[in-house]
């Protein structure tokens, strides 16, 4: 696996870069944003370890505008801003899994095999439907009856793995763990808010809902009988 990390802190990247290599994985480096955006847009990774805190370009700008430039290589985000509002910001910047410092090597390589694991999307089936609501993983193209639907990309995930789930309830405990890689609740309305812009995209203007909410329970995105 070829790994970027982007750390602009020489002692920091000269740890990562080591354990990683020794860990069997390539690895490269950036030592800021702005030399992290030309590698990352022009080299094949397969992952990036992006530092919160860089000079130039920010790791949360850094990684929004990869994903609006269509890569889609996990991300892992270190920050030594621990709060609940910063690892969100990250999340919803588009990074998969945030990493506060100090941290012990064996989480570091835990988090990076488990994002690693991930299927990629060649493995997956390339189209998904709802009715009339399609969506195209590799274009990553969203439209409903003929109309494109222009999403953000936790918009995107949200609503590509409630295709996956399609016609079950998902729980908003299944939302943080798979859509923003929670394994606890950051108590804030970060689901909800979510999921009425998402309603508000694909619903709205359509006559027949396919987002639905059940109460206490969760949500269901399913077609019309």
């Amino acid at each position: 696996m070829k790994i970027l990390v982007v750390e602009d802190d020489h002692e920091t990247a000269s740890y990562l870069r080591t354990s990683l290599s020794s860990a069997g994985q390539l690895v490269d480096c950036a030592v800021d944003g702005a030399m992290g955006w030309q590698m990352a847009m022009n080299g094949e990774y397969d992952l990036l370890v992006v530092d919160r805190m860089l000079p130039h370009t920010d790791g949360i700008s850094l990684v929004r505008n990869l994903r609006q430039r269509g890569k889609q290589m996990p991300v892992l985000m270190l920050s030594a801003l621990g709060e609940a509002d910063s690892r969100v910001e990250g999340l919803e910047a588009g990074a998969d899994d945030y990493l506060g410092k100090p941290f012990a090597l064996n989480e570091l390589k835990a988090r990076v095999g488990a994002l690693a694991r991930r299927p990629p999307l060649a493995d997956l089936s390339t189209r998904l439907s709802v009715g009339d609501l399609h969506m195209n993983l590799i274009s990553r193209e969203v439209c409903r009856d003929g109309q494109v639907i222009e999403l953000q990309p936790r918009e995107f995930r949200l609503l590509e793995y409630l295709m996956m789930q399609a016609g079950k309830v998902v729980t908003r405990s299944m939302l943080l763990e798979h859509v923003w890689e929670f394994h606890f609740d950051p108590q804030t309305s970060l689901v909800e808010t979510h999921i009425s812009r998402l309603r508000a995209k694909i619903d709205r203007g359509y006559g027949v809902a396919l987002l639905h909410t059940i109460r206490g329970t969760g949500y269901c995105l399913r077609a019309p009988d």
